[in-house]
């Protein structure tokens, strides 16, 4: 996979007319992306879709930012896969973008993903050993489910309950956000 530093991302877009999109969730993107990025959610990217609606790019490179650069990764693998090899990942993704001091665009504040998923695997992890401790030692299993599902996303590198999360209502916003142009 093609890798691309911020510093270099921004330069480009600075010269020319590039295609950047940011795979993250809309309420993650309202919150802060960067300047020019387009929000394509992971969880709802179809590649082969998106790579015929790109009528006059469709010869040029196309760049992937997300937070950090994972999701970024697994959206660049959905492009290849789909036959489409010229596919950046822009590396260290938005947190790399603001932190070099480049240009972002800041929204309305929002709980990230990743913390989502902490905070509903604690208090399940919890709920069941208090239920296994209080009502019935079977209980426990849920604990132990959390657990493994942890282990498996640390291993996998893929989290269905942060998919899942990502489909929820609050990490939905209105459709003024997705083109790159959001109300705080």
């Amino acid at each position: 996979m093609q890798t691309i530093s911020v510093d270099r991302m921004a330069q480009l877009s600075n010269e020319s007319d590039v295609e950047l999109i940011d795979v993250r969730t809309p309420v993650e993107f309202r919150e802060v992306h960067a300047q020019g990025a387009k929000n394509v959610p992971l969880e709802s990217l179809d590649a082969a879709s998106f790579l015929q609606s790109r009528n006059g790019s469709a010869g040029q490179p196309l760049y992937v930012i997300c937070r950090s650069g994972n999701r970024a990764a697994q959206a660049c693998k959905k492009f290849v896969d789909a036959g489409f090899e010229d596919v950046v990942n822009v590396e260290g993704g938005t947190s790399a973008w603001d932190a070099a001091g480049l240009p972002v665009v800041r929204g309305k504040k929002a709980i990230s993903l990743e913390r989502q998923v902490r905070i509903v695997a604690g208090f399940l992890a919890l709920l069941g050993a208090v239920l296994g401790c209080f009502v019935h030692p079977a209980f426990i299993g849920l604990s132990g489910f959390i657990g493994a599902g942890l282990m498996f996303a640390g291993i996998t590198d893929t989290c269905g309950m942060g998919m899942v999360l990502a489909r929820m209502p609050w990490n939905q916003v209105g459709d003024s956000c997705s083109s790159g142009k959001c109300s705080a």
